[in-house]
């Protein structure tokens, strides 16, 4: 451990603002690989399992103790990225570490400010631009050009940014009132803040909720030091807010299991314009599924487990198209990043014809007959028509 822990003492001194840790050393070990990355003042960790993702952010002065408690005897390889090297360690079955550095080229190094110039007029959020949340992600320096390592990252952002935008433009709002569920401390409301005021030039009122009141005290420092002012964050549950607006949109971005339905159900109820929602951890069908014809997709855990997890999206789909909306399930971020790759995005139609509702609500019952599903947003949705 000795060997391992002065490994990676030098690539932390050495400037690393990436590291990869893979290659589990056995099949039951819980994470399959380990993200670290540097932000402005702490570093994030991203603990990824076959399904899921968690994470944690850790102080640099807690990143050596977290790196060495996290890969010895759980890991056989760790990549790392500075400036100007890649690290390399090697870690055999009996523990022995090895240790090697490779000098990324100066081309390679200036190839994506390069290749970002030449695409920026692509992109809504350009490079070039003071974008203080970007800054503070660390994708962004503080001329606003592109972080070299979180390349991927901006064009992530960039694509969420894109998938609303398209929803705004057809809408022809010029104020708009935002609810985004389960805030937690992700950036991404405060760059949808700047999406709407700086450049579509909205008046917007944005309310965040979360139910960790640290979380809610962070978010409101952060939003009066940026000068947010229609931007504020509240302790709030999914279940039962009472909004103080009509609201425009609902966001609803990784909230665990039925979770995600409670948010779906309540922007119908406000009878949102817009509704975007990535799901996460699904696993109430996974729990109800049962099926005689169909066993070929409950015999296999992983096939039983992403087929719920298709399936709990697609119903969703199906119910918002039968509650009046035009209904997309998007590709989000691609697997090799993270396995939320699935966006929803609703549009609230003028009018939707009686049998294209009929319809929907059809295929919904038929899946839910075969496979002995009761999904949440269906319930509440039947519950709500018998009140």
């Amino acid at each position: 451990m000795h060997q391992l822990e002065s490994f990676f003492t030098e690539i932390i001194e050495g400037g690393a603002h990436k590291l990869i840790i893979s290659k589990p050393r056995n099949t039951t070990e819980l994470y399959k690989k380990i993200v670290i990355e540097k932000k402005k003042d702490y570093y994030q960790i991203a603990k990824y399992t076959d399904t899921q993702v968690f994470h944690e952010n850790v102080p640099q002065a807690g990143l050596l103790a977290a790196c060495v408690g996290l890969t010895y005897g759980h890991f056989g390889q760790v990549n790392a990225w500075s400036d100007i090297r890649e690290s390399y360690i090697l870690i055999s079955k009996k523990g022995s570490a090895t240790l090697k550095h490779s000098r990324i080229k100066e081309a390679k190094t200036t190839a994506v400010a390069s290749d970002t110039h030449n695409r920026k007029k692509n992109y809504i959020l350009e490079e070039g631009t003071s974008i203080p949340p970007l800054v503070d992600m660390g994708v962004f320096t503080k001329d606003g050009k592109v972080v070299r390592s979180m390349y991927d990252k901006f064009k992530q952002i960039n694509r969420f940014i894109e998938m609303i935008d398209d929803a705004v433009k057809a809408s022809s709002l010029e104020e708009i009132h935002v609810i985004d569920f389960g805030c937690g401390k992700s950036y991404l409301t405060f760059i949808l803040y700047y999406y709407l005021t700086e450049i579509k030039k909205m008046k917007a009122r944005i309310i965040g909720l979360d139910l960790k009141a640290d979380v809610i005290k962070h978010c409101n420092e952060v939003a009066k030091k940026y000068g947010y002012d229609g931007l504020t964050f509240e302790i709030g549950d999914i279940n039962g807010y009472k909004t103080p607006f009509d609201v425009d949109m609902v966001i609803t971005l990784h909230a665990c299991d039925t979770a995600t339905d409670y948010a779906l159900y309540n922007a119908i109820t406000w009878d949102a314009k817009m509704i975007f929602s990535v799901p996460c951890c699904q696993h109430e069908l996974n729990s109800q599924i049962q099926t005689d014809a169909f066993s070929i997709l409950t015999d296999y855990g992983i096939i039983k487990e992403r087929f719920s997890a298709l399936a709990t999206d697609a119903i969703r789909g199906k119910l918002l198209e039968y509650c009046g909306y035009k209904t997309q399930l998007l590709e989000f971020i691609d697997f090799a990043h993270t396995p939320k790759n699935i966006l929803i995005r609703a549009v609230k139609r003028p009018i939707t014809p009686k049998n294209a509702r009929e319809k929907a609500l059809a295929e919904v019952d038929a899946l839910c007959k075969e496979f002995q599903f009761k999904p949440a947003l269906y319930r509440l949705l039947h519950n709500n028509e018998n009140k």
